[in-house]
């Protein structure tokens, strides 16, 4: 009887211990707490995308179309103010509707929405040993005269350029994402886990890199105020220990030569940095990472911030929970900011991740709003002009990354050509 009882109370002990451990487990992150987390997003994530995984649906890539219940064959392209389009061309980068030749593409239109030229995006072929190839995505282009194109991944392991053909002219292996631009100067800039990095644009080759934590923050107490973010601070030794990934840098754009004269108090190369997490933009100097401008809000989560020629700065506003994205202009001598155009019921736009924009030449914007698989372009007064969703069935979009409008005379040689173009 007694043993009877010396086992009952040891259970019970055991399971007041267990609970107690378990309660501050969970709020401590102690094991096996973050292993249980783990397994638990992995067992949801394969249910949710195996067709994905295995090649069959590209259910990551598929997100809710802005016109559910369209008819078999609605291209999902339509114009409405054709007086008032910006004169060129649009490319889009994004998953392939068809994925014959590769998965991913980029797609150059016409303005009336003819398909003149793809470069198929063959993520496989660039990275062999990398992720299969549905479980990346092309999150960075940049598009050069001679017919070539840059892109970068997200989840991915590298940055190609790739020639007319979809064909590597060199690979930089690396972490690249969001964002691929050209400084003018013959270099690519892009973001490389956590590091700015310039590339000789013709090669490849790495040039330079300048980091986020290690050279742009540590700049005396004023920059690390700067780019303050919910982070443990050891008081002894004043360490900062951050979460994991805690600025999400999204966007780095250089101030180039063109664009120069219209920001006096920046120089060429200058860099416009967006960190989403602390809601935060800023310019710096390329070399020493010194801050020259910057403000948190009141965007939220933000990206693609972008030079204009007026010498303002535009921000796309993603602002997750609200419902609606906005693009917002903010004049970096007074810090004033105006809202160019928001979402609304006539012409929604709201994307909670990720976006691109361009302010055109006649004061029209492009748009991309990635989380309803749409890009769109408005006049200087809020009016949609048109828009294409990018249709893989009845009721879903693919998520498209970018789009980009060139001038008609952006190719020095002609259209981009490819011998396998029609096969």
């Amino acid at each position: 009887m007694r043993d009877a009882r010396a086992r009952a109370v040891f259970v019970l002990s055991a399971i007041v211990l267990a609970v107690l451990y378990g309660t501050e487990a969970g709020r401590s992150n102690w094991f096996p707490n973050p292993q249980i987390s783990l397994a638990m997003t992995t067992v949801q994530d394969v249910s949710r995308y195996w067709q994905n995984d295995l090649g069959l649906k590209p259910t990551r890539h598929l997100v809710p179309a802005r016109n559910p219940g369209r008819p078999k064959g609605d291209t999902g392209f339509r114009i409405l103010r054709p007086d008032e389009i910006e004169p060129g061309y649009v490319a889009i980068a994004g998953l392939s509707a068809e994925q014959k030749r590769s998965a991913f593409s980029v797609t150059l239109y016409d303005m009336a929405g003819k398909v003149l030229h793809v470069w198929p995006v063959n993520y496989r072929a660039l990275d062999p040993t990398g992720p299969g190839g549905l479980n990346v995505m092309i999150h960075g282009m940049e598009l050069f005269s001679d017919g070539s194109i840059a892109v970068a991944f997200d989840e991915g392991r590298v940055m190609a350029r790739l020639d007319a053909c979809g064909r590597a002219m060199w690979i930089s292996k690396g972490a690249y994402s969001h964002s691929v631009v050209s400084d003018g100067q013959g270099h690519l800039v892009s973001w490389r886990n956590y590091k700015i990095t310039w590339l000789d644009a013709a090669t490849g080759k790495k040039i330079r890199e300048l980091g986020l934590l290690k050279q742009i923050i540590p700049q005396g107490g004023d920059q690390l105020g700067i780019f303050s973010i919910l982070s443990h601070v050891y008081s002894e030794s004043g360490k900062v220990q951050y979460l994991v990934d805690p600025f999400h840098p999204n966007s780095v754009k250089p101030l180039v030569p063109a664009m120069a004269a219209a920001f006096p108090e920046f120089k060429v190369g200058d860099l416009l940095i967006s960190l989403r997490e602390p809601d935060l933009v800023a310019v710096i100097d390329p070399v020493t990472g010194h801050v020259k401008w910057w403000q948190n809000g009141p965007w939220y989560k933000q990206h693609d911030p972008e030079f204009e020629a007026d010498g303002t700065i535009t921000v796309y506003d993603n602002h997750p929970s609200s419902g609606v994205s906005r693009i917002v202009k903010v004049d970096p001598k007074t810090h004033g900011t105006t809202v160019l155009f928001q979402g609304s019921k006539q012409i929604p736009f709201y994307s909670w991740q990720r976006g691109k924009h361009q302010v055109l030449t006649n004061g029209n914007i492009l748009i991309t709003e990635p989380e309803h698989g749409r890009v769109f372009e408005v006049d200087a007064q809020g009016r949609l002009v048109w828009e294409r969703e990018m249709v893989w069935d009845s009721n879903q979009n693919l998520i498209v990354t970018e789009a980009r409008h060139l001038a008609p005379d952006f190719y020095t040689h002609g259209l981009p050509t490819c011998a396998m173009d029609g096969k």
